[in-house]
């Protein structure tokens, strides 16, 4: 008998992205205790506000009748009292330097299922075709966007984000297949990396996607997530301007998170953008998937912004900025000879490297020596930790420019373990940069 039928994107499905495998298996070998973690993106734990989440729920529960349902089904628009909580939480941060005139004129939904939700939408949603984004990009969602059928244009970029002048050399060679574009995607505080896109780069990018669809005939989507930019904790980088106020066409469309700040199990995504018909179909994806997020969570999500916004975003940033002038000091420290760049550490919570000589990706020299696979039982000794990092090879375009240097880079998180483990990490790393040294030149002798 056959199998079940499969979908090209089910059967794309049944292989696990590279980097889920890896992570597959490092997960049934992981000890608590002694393996750390500077790979998978987690939140730190200590930022999450446990008992005010706690307060919140028992309030909601012991005046019930104040909420609109809070236990029931709901509007796929979103909580009223959500959106408008996000509003003034936007506006009184300065996040984008939109203002509350500003957001006025724009339309904001809720996911159904936090940012990643919305993301898996403009995937259902958009014509299959080519997706304009950076290099290195955002391996989880690009690696979907390829297995639903579409092509990536990524372009490579610098500390400043994208590189908006070889963007539009890559517009020009792709001549007549420019009618195949269906949208761009851009992280703003770019993961991996953390690259801060500039007020003038996302100028230019509007600039350049505009002369597209003027070219072109068509709006074409430029969707801006803003995952991380409400964790830039530098205090000498200047807030970016959001890429709506410069958005005529209405193209721009924002994608939001409360994961980073208040806590990802609220799953609180959504979208911010003109109102067009686009995101009606994107409103009715969202009640497709489930009719609404869960209720409770958005009252939960409006509570917390309504009564601890300010306290809760001041810590999370100071306890971020801690982290990271800390960690490029170690990384500094032991990884310096061999590091080539360092980007990150202004926002967000990981740090992208790139090395001169050392290859990082799976199965390498630094690669073994970090998982305890060598086959030298004096390193892959069980009292040794496994470190856990993203190699570059996962995060570049594998049909892109970024290739050769993918496979010298790394992508650091230090938002999850505690100091103390990633300083012990990151000295592990400078013993893995001597070990790839030696075994490189011996393979060369």
């Amino acid at each position: 008998m056959h199998e079940i039928l499969l979908s090209e994107y089910g059967q794309a499905s049944t292989t696990p992205s590279p980097v889920a495998q890896m992570m597959a298996s490092f997960a049934t070998t992981f000890r608590p205790a002694i393996d750390i973690n500077l790979g998978v993106g987690y939140v730190n734990e200590s930022t999450i506000p446990r008992q005010h989440i706690a307060d919140a729920v028992n309030h909601i529960v012991a005046h019930n009748a104040d909420f609109h349902a809070p236990f029931n089904y709901g509007s796929p628009d979103g909580v009223t009292e959500l959106i408008a909580a996000i509003r003034t939480y936007i506006a009184y941060h300065n996040f984008g330097n939109l203002t509350p005139a500003d957001l006025l004129d724009l339309k904001m939904i809720i996911g159904a299922n936090g940012a990643t939700s919305l993301l898996d939408g403009l995937t259902q949603i958009l014509p299959k075709g080519i997706v304009i984004t950076t290099d290195p990009l955002y391996y989880i969602y690009t690696n979907q966007l390829q297995r639903a059928g579409f092509e990536l244009l990524s372009v490579p970029e610098d500390r400043d984000g994208i590189r908006t002048d070889i963007l539009a050399d890559k517009l020009k060679t792709l001549g007549k297949r420019r009618s195949e574009i269906s949208f761009a995607y851009i992280v703003t505080v770019n993961n991996p990396s953390c690259s801060i896109l500039t007020t003038q780069r996302r100028i230019g990018l509007v600039r350049l996607v505009n002369k597209l669809c003027t070219e072109q005939r068509r709006k074409i989507p430029l969707v801006m997530d803003t995952a991380y930019e409400q964790l830039i904790h530098d205090p000498d980088t200047p807030t970016p301007d959001s890429a709506l106020l410069h958005d005529e066409l209405g193209i721009v469309h924002e994608i939001g998170t409360l994961s980073k700040t208040l806590a990802p199990t609220l799953r609180v995504g959504y979208m911010l953008a003109k109102p067009s018909a686009f995101l009606d179909a994107m409103v009715q994806k969202v009640s497709d998937v489930g009719f609404s997020a869960p209720l409770l969570n958005q009252h939960v999500a409006a509570l917390l912004l309504e009564q601890h916004a300010s306290e809760q975003i001041q810590s999370v940033k100071a306890g971020y900025r801690e982290k990271a002038v800390q960690t490029r000091k170690w990384i500094e420290q032991y990884l310096g000879d061999e590091v080539a760049s360092i980007i990150g550490g202004r926002a967000g919570f990981y740090f992208y490297l790139t090395f001169k000589n050392v290859v990082t990706r799976q199965g390498s020299d630094f690669f073994k020596f970090l998982s305890r696979n060598t086959g030298d039982l004096s390193i892959d000794a069980d009292t040794h930790p496994t470190v856990i990092y993203i190699p570059g090879s996962f995060c570049v375009n594998p049909n892109g420019d970024m290739v050769e240097q993918g496979n010298r880079q790394l992508r650091l998180s230090f938002g999850y373990e505690s100091l103390d483990r990633i300083h012990t990490a990151i000295k592990r790393m400078g013993q893995a940069l001597d070990y790839a040294k030696i075994a490189c030149k011996e393979s060369i002798q």
